[in-house]
């Protein structure tokens, strides 16, 4: 049996694992699903159709699977998935996604999501990231693996942040993040690759050399303004950069990244994907 505090409120129809732990003052909604080895510390909420993967902690006052703060939500059938070894601190908020957004609210595995950080409706963050102290995130980011995101950084909705990208604190992030870059300020922009990230998750010397030229041709000398002189620019050092390196995995990581986002309205990819886009997407 599951250890269950006799505090907690559990509605019938929830689904609780075997192994998991439920602390006292916790609160499950019908429609809930906690895995193998996942513990509620205490004072955790759960509601909507939420699915916890196995082996999570969830520390106390967090609130996950409650409505979309979305003005266009209607009681639809929607999920907040979260995956396995996640550490969820306290007041941390994951939302269900919308009907327009795919239904869907995504968090994969081995993430640090530290205290007051807000996941919006329809959000996609991958694996191994580490989102710090009240970092908010709009609605539809998508966050790729191996991401850090420093403290009270606010991300726009729609954005895509790369592999590997590393974000200082307080940022004010409206474009999307290149990966193995990183990138500060208000608004935020890309100031030197990640190689102390690269060389952490042990990238090849070679490949650390070779993104330190890529982002020289890239940022170097570069229109701030979002000049067409700018834009010119990021195109020829695109296609300088994959000619002279055409084998080199990461450097197409990070060509098809930019080229999708130069795509993107107000520099960011998957406003292209939205319900009510008319632009054409880009084969990727």
């Amino acid at each position: 049996m599951p250890t269950i505090n006799p505090t907690a409120v559990i509605e019938e129809g929830a689904q609780i694992a075997e192994s998991a732990a439920i602390g006292p003052f916790c609160h499950l909604g019908p429609n809930v699903i906690v895995g193998p080895e996942t513990r509620l510390i205490g004072h955790v909420s759960v509601f909507g159709h939420t699915t916890l993967g196995s082996e999570n902690t969830i520390w106390p006052h967090a609130v996950l699977g409650a409505d979309p703060q979305d003005l266009k939500f209607d009681g639809e059938h929607v999920q907040l998935i979260v995956g396995d070894h996640n550490q969820i601190r306290e007041h941390v908020t994951m939302h269900m996604g919308t009907k327009t957004g795919g239904g869907i609210t995504r968090v994969g595995s081995e993430n640090l999501i530290m205290v007051g950080a807000h996941m919006a409706h329809d959000c996609r963050i991958a694996d191994h990231c580490v989102i710090s102290n009240s970092v908010q995130l709009g609605g539809h980011v998508q966050i790729e693996d191996h991401v850090i995101i420093g403290g009270a950084t606010a991300v726009h909705h729609f954005v895509s942040i790369g592999q590997f990208a590393f974000i200082g604190g307080m940022a004010r992030v409206t474009r999307d993040v290149p990966p193995f870059m990183k990138i500060e300020g208000n608004p935020a922009r890309v100031f030197a690759p990640n190689t102390i990230g690269m060389e952490r998750h042990r990238f090849a010397p070679e490949s650390i050399v070779i993104m330190k030229d890529a982002f020289r041709r890239l940022y170097r000398n570069q229109s701030s303004d979002g000049s067409s002189e700018g834009v010119r620019h990021l195109t020829e050092a695109i296609a300088n950069i994959e000619s002279t390196y055409p084998d080199d995995a990461y450097i197409t990581v990070l060509c098809r990244f930019l080229r999708n986002t130069s795509i993107g309205l107000h520099g960011r990819y998957l406003e292209t994907q939205r319900h009510d886009n008319k632009l054409k997407s880009p084969v990727r």
